[in-house]
């Protein structure tokens, strides 16, 4: 999704009717109760329950099909365009007749897993491309534990897109952005509706993406304004590609054609402390440890430090202004920046996202832009997720973090063992140490005796599976330990991660805040010369991060300076390798 000039204009400078979606509507009432935990598990539950999470993961592997994701985006490719404001009365061509077509298919889904699948659309009021009325489609599978209600979103954005948000005479089929995403969801729901979770999943395809992420915020403001308890979101959007194209948006792929088909990205906000990046580190960490280590094509889950490529945004935003965990997946190549500029003749954004080509002249594609094997890798990584954070495991909120010389002692207050318990650094957006806790409320374990390290816990259930992680907690060295030129009150730290590839955050820690004026983070190269200047804004006590996007294809060493007032305060190196 591309944030061009009309979009921007819609989003920013519009009036506030136009800006806000009105008159929500779930049009399925069963639906609307389910989500909000009013209704009785038994009138859904399956004749067969299927509900061990690593008996799921296990048939998941075997379930989720290329071919069926193959068939699913050809089919929607067939509607010549999908973009928001097109035809709505058509059986055949533009959205209206794309989004039937897939309310038909849930439909169809549900009544071959014993109508457990409540489908539905969500209708918004919303002047979009001159058209007033819009509908998401969603199908919910009714979670087996009202007690620990709780909603899990999986979701793709199904509208497509040529230069001109709203040109609709384009025939944008939108292949990898994003058909991609949408059968993603649509095969997830295909699949997963067969088996049994405690919460509840909502598989949700959203329009309007592509002129301000309209559909997806109608849905956010739903949850917002009903209570609907939503616990994780994951959004996908372009996972299907595996080609690099001329151009692509920073964090960038390496140039024309290159191949990845084994990268995936996980964008999220902020860095510590961030319930959306530790969505993602869950996310990566259940394929690590139980899907990779059988994979026939092992995949290399990318934690990315910004929220988006550079300049771009997508569904998982809204939700995330609402307080809600969530992240996007994301393809490691993209054919284009959308820029459509002179001499842009990439994929994205254009006539050109289809299907593929006929290389033989037998009038059938058969050189496809989208891999569906790599597609079906990364449905598999969302919907292993998926079932581990839908076991309604209750997160650790309250525990307190002390340190000790090289180690470092966890309480945990409020819920029982046993627990994980998670280690990272200041250097980097992975774990860098997990332990288990099996029988003690409290446990010590080894860091670093110098640097600042960030520990966060989960619960563990009787199968093994861990619950979500708590936020992080931050602990400096102990007293008399101290890292080198860090001058008191405030300790500039390593940035992280480091190296880094297009964005790195860098974070400095307040002990106590001081009077100042002007506060800035200057960086220079090695010989000296100026790069950038980052203006700080309020210093807060305790822990302080600016997310530094400094591009891609370059590498090499810089220096970074906290400078206050005019004073140097403390300066760090860090590493660009791209």
């Amino acid at each position: 999704m591309k944030l061009g000039i009309l979009s921007l204009v819609i989003w920013l400078c519009a009036s506030p009717i136009l800006l806000s979606q009105t008159n929500i509507l779930v049009t399925n009432p069963a639906a609307d109760a389910v989500l909000k935990g009013n209704y009785n598990p038994v009138s859904y539950a399956a004749s067969l329950p299927v509900a061990d999470p690593l008996d799921i993961a296990d048939a998941l592997s075997a379930r989720i099909s290329p071919d069926s994701l193959k068939n699913i985006i050809t089919r929607l490719s067939a509607f010549g365009t999908r973009n928001t404001g097109s035809d709505t009365l058509s059986d055949h061509r533009g959205v209206g007749a794309a989004r039937r077509w897939i309310y038909e298919q849930l439909k169809s889904y549900s009544a071959s897993a014993e109508d457990r699948l409540l489908v539905s659309y969500l209708q918004f009021d919303q002047n979009i491309c001159t058209v007033g009325q819009h509908r998401n489609i969603f199908a919910v599978l009714p979670g087996s534990d009202t007690t620990a209600h709780g909603v899990i979103v999986v979701e793709g954005h199904m509208d497509s897109r040529c230069d001109t948000p709203c040109d609709t005479a384009c025939l944008a089929e939108g292949v990898e952005d994003n058909a991609s995403g949408t059968v993603l969801v649509m095969e997830l729901a295909r699949v997963m509706s067969a088996y049994t979770f405690p919460n509840t999943i909502v598989f949700l395809v959203t329009i309007g993406e592509e002129q301000g992420l309209f559909g997806a915020n109608a849905f956010a403001e739903y949850c917002e304004t009903e209570k609907i308890p939503v616990r994780a979101v994951y959004n996908n959007d372009i996972v299907g590609g595996i080609l690099c194209g001329k151009t692509s948006s920073l964090p960038s792929c390496p140039g024309l054609n290159n191949v990845d088909s084994i990268g995936v990205r996980l964008f999220s906000n902020g860095s510590f402390n961030s319930p959306h990046k530790q969505l993602a580190r869950f996310a990566k960490l259940e394929y690590n440890e139980i899907l990779k280590p059988t994979a026939l094509v092992p995949m290399d889950v990318r934690i990315m430090s910004p929220e988006d490529r550079t300049g771009r945004g997508g569904d998982h935003i809204p939700f995330r202004q609402r307080g809600y965990p969530a992240i996007r997946f994301c393809s490691a190549n993209e054919h284009g920046d959308a820029s459509n500029g002179t001499g842009y003749t990439d994929r994205q954004h254009t006539e050109r996202d289809i299907l593929g080509i006929d290389t033989d002249g037998d009038n059938v594609v058969d050189s496809f832009f989208v891999d569906f094997n790599y597609l079906t890798r990364n449905a598999l990584i969302n919907a292993n997720a998926i079932t581990m954070a839908a076991q309604a495991l209750p997160t650790p909120l309250d525990f307190t973090v002390k340190r000790n010389g090289a180690a470092f002692t966890i309480t945990v207050n409020d819920q029982p063992p046993p627990y994980r318990v998670f280690l990272r650094t200041s250097a980097s957006n992975d774990f860098e140490g997990i332990f288990d806790l099996p029988d003690s409320t409290s446990g010590t374990f080894p860091c670093g005796a110098t640097g600042l390290i960030f520990v966060s816990v989960a619960t563990v259930g009787t199968d093994g599976v861990e619950s979500l992680f708590s936020i992080e907690k931050s602990a400096s060295p102990a007293v008399g330990v101290e890292e080198p030129g860090f001058p008191q009150p405030i300790k500039l730290l390593q940035n992280r991660p480091n190296p880094f590839d297009e964005a790195t955050w860098i974070v400095f820690e307040a002990e106590t805040v001081p009077a100042f004026s002007k506060a800035s983070i200057l960086i220079h190269d090695l010989k000296g010369q100026f790069v950038a200047e980052m203006p700080v804004g309020a210093i807060k006590p305790g822990i302080n991060e600016l997310l530094y996007q400094h591009g891609y294809g370059h590498s090499g060493s810089y220096a970074y300076s906290l400078v206050i007032d005019g004073r140097i305060v403390d300066s760090k190196q860090m590493v660009f390798a791209n």
